[in-house]
């Protein structure tokens, strides 16, 4: 399936042929065909903006009298110096004095961050152990509660006894 020289150049010849006719299409007004891809587009619209560009000559000094009212005066160099200084003033601020708070100069504790994450662990068993501290007292006091009614009731039949 070897293409001849002469069939290349022929397929050739057309694509410059349908690119020109595209291209000529566009310029005359017809805006962008159906069938165009918009990367292609975007691509021809760059390409216009290009070559609508003005033309500013920086380090050339054209002999043209046209070309000349287009030239960009001599930039002058700005002082290294001022600069220097600019960046130096920005870099100092003005200390601001404020109230000082001993608490954050002050160095933490190296386990801080244990005792910070196992507080509400603590706080939890903690009111565990208040109810469970208060349940213990409830029942001694039924049981002394118990033992005093005994030792009353056992007082009673006594002296019931002896009179």
């Amino acid at each position: 399936m070897e293409k001849s020289a002469g069939s290349l150049q022929e397929q050739a010849v057309k694509r410059k042929e349908r690119l020109k006719a595209l291209r000529d299409r566009r310029l005359q007004g017809q805006g962008p065909l159906d069938g165009e891809p918009d990367r292609k587009r975007v691509l021809e619209e760059s390409e216009t903006e290009d070559r609508h560009r003005e033309l500013k000559l920086r380090n050339y000094t054209p002999e043209d009298q046209d070309l000349k009212d287009r030239q960009l005066p001599k930039a002058k160099p700005s002082s290294v110096e001022d600069k220097v200084k600019d960046q130096l003033e920005a870099a100092n601020p003005e200390p601001v004095i404020e109230e000082v708070d001993l608490v954050n100069l002050a160095p933490r504790k190296p386990d801080w961050d244990l005792k910070r994450d196992v507080a509400k662990k603590l706080e939890k068993l903690e009111r565990r152990t208040q109810k469970a501290i208060a349940e213990l007292i409830r029942e001694r006091l039924k049981g002394s509660e118990a033992e005093l009614a005994g030792a009353v009731g056992a007082a009673g039949v006594e002296e019931g006894d002896s009179e």
